[in-house]
This record gives C-alpha cells, sequence and structure tokens, in this order.
C-alpha cells in the first residue's frame, strides 16, 4: 500500500482532477529504462466517473524534506494500465528535466 495512505491519494485525486473516487486494487509496478530499473512501487487503482476514463491509477512519491508528490493519471485509450500510467509518468517527468 502507498505509504502516504489511501484517503491521501483519494484526496489527491480530488484535488488534480476534480474526480471521487472508489478504490479497487493495489498493483505491483516494476518499471525499467535500457534494462536499468528506475521505479519501483505499488500503483493504486481506482474507478472514476469522467467523460473520457473510468479509472485513475495513483501513487506518492518522497519529494524531499518530509514532503510527498502525488501523481493521478487518467486512464485513457494508451493508458490502460498501472505500468502505463508510470511509464508516461516518468516520461514526462523526465521531459521536464531535460526543457
Amino acid at each position: 500500500m502507498d505509504s502516504a495512505g489511501l484517503p491521501a491519494l483519494i484526496d489527491a485525486i480530488q484535488h488534480l482532477h476534480g474526480l471521487h473516487a472508489k478504490w479497487l486494487q493495489s498493483v505491483p509496478v516494476f518499471e525499467t529504462f535500457e534494462g536499468r530499473p528506475i521505479w519501483a512501487g505499488e500503483v493504486q487503482v481506482f474507478e472514476v466517473r469522467h467523460p473520457n476514463a473510468s479509472r485513475v491509477y495513483a501513487w506518492s512519491s518522497e519529494a524531499g524534506a518530509g514532503n510527498r508528490q502525488f501523481h493521478a493519471v487518467l486512464g485513457a485509450d494508451y493508458i490502460d494500465s498501472p505500468e502505463k500510467a508510470v511509464h508516461a509518468e516518468v516520461a514526462s517527468d523526465t521531459k521536464k528535466l531535460t526543457n
């Protein structure tokens, strides 16, 4: 389970997307790049009512000084699994660092 806890993830989904979320399951994810591990953890899968998505994939990560960064990725045609949600978020974070 995410160390922030389900209530914190549900609050993050509400804050980031304005959606009420119902927890469905926890899925372990191990993301690699060029054969090297770059992220490992559990992604929480939530059911939501949204015109373009029925799922939100959420987790948190350490952000330094005891703070947490929350990630809540809407499921879409190309993001249809926890693994793809992590991949999309890692790619987005990497792009932000290189710009």
